[in-house]
């Protein structure tokens, strides 16, 4: 199954990790991507080491970072800079999605 996360806060990073990390654990695949406040995490190790988790896809959306200020230098190349085209992507492609 793959399981998409939708994170449009930066309020639920222990959820986030939780769910991530016990789909993966089940054998799940899992496709993540930020938009609006959600980018805010890209500020938390912990959220962007999700990237080099096997089994974790991450996106984000460019223009919700740039318009709210939130750098994107050194983020990992894991990590793809797109924008709601990803997240459509990520709709498709997911068997379920939370949006947090």
């Amino acid at each position: 199954m793959k399981l998409g996360i939708l994170i449009n806060t930066n309020r639920h990073l222990a959820v986030v990790v939780g769910l991530a990390k016990a789909a993966i654990s089940r054998g799940h695949e899992v496709i993540i991507f930020n938009t609006d406040d959600g980018t805010k995490l890209f500020g938390n190790p912990k959220f962007v080491e999700l990237c080099k988790t096997e089994g974790v896809s991450m996106s984000f959306c460019d223009h919700s970072a740039k318009s709210l200020n939130v750098s994107t230098e050194g983020i990992p190349e894991e990590i793809v800079c797109g924008g709601q085209y990803n997240n459509a992507v990520m709709m498709h492609n997911a068997d379920r999605v939370i949006v947090l």
